[in-house]
């Protein structure tokens, strides 16, 4: 997907910055993910988001900007080939008519970044709460003594985490 300049005073700025700061942002990122496809294709997505919000012109710090918005982004990389990792580590021992289609399997870590995501939005005590429930197996009861709350507070807390991953997943 090729990168489209905005008309007037802002796209004049973009390309200003993406000429001066692309080759440094990609250098960054390769040393980041040891990869310089990875990187390149990160970098596009750190440049979009800059073009998207149409704000090249305000910026007095781009590679303050730029560092930041590819930082979030190799953060979601990480997390995706973390999350992508897992998922294919438990499914290694499935026989083999249970391992699912690739498209499943796609569909299966698009959905798993997405519920990170949402996770990483909630206040730590409830993301925390919702893990130890969720991945942990702990009853309310248990993760309530463990935290030093009520169970009242779990069911809150748990009632709060159900809510944002099935907004996300309704997306």
């Amino acid at each position: 997907m090729a990168l489209t300049e905005p008309a007037g005073g802002s796209g004049q700025a973009f390309t200003s910055i993406y000429r001066s700061h692309h080759g440094w942002l990609l250098k960054l990122l390769s040393r980041k993910l040891g990869n310089i496809e990875s990187a390149a294709d990160l970098a596009h997505d750190t440049f979009a988001r800059l073009l998207h919000a149409g704000d090249a012109a305000s910026l007095r710090e781009p590679r303050a900007y730029l560092t930041t918005v590819s930082t979030r982004l190799a953060a979601d990389f990480f997390r995706r080939q973390a999350l992508e990792r897992a998922y294919l580590d438990a499914i290694a021992g499935l026989p083999e008519p249970a391992v699912p289609s690739p498209e499943t399997r796609a569909l299966v870590l698009e959905a798993l970044t997405a519920i990170s995501h949402a996770l990483d939005r909630l206040p730590a005590r409830v993301r925390d709460i919702f893990l130890l429930s969720q991945v942990d197996g702990l009853p309310y009861r248990d993760i309530a003594e463990e935290m030093g709350i009520t169970v009242n507070m779990v069911q809150k807390a748990m009632a709060k985490a159900y809510v944002q991953c099935c907004l996300v997943l309704n997306r």
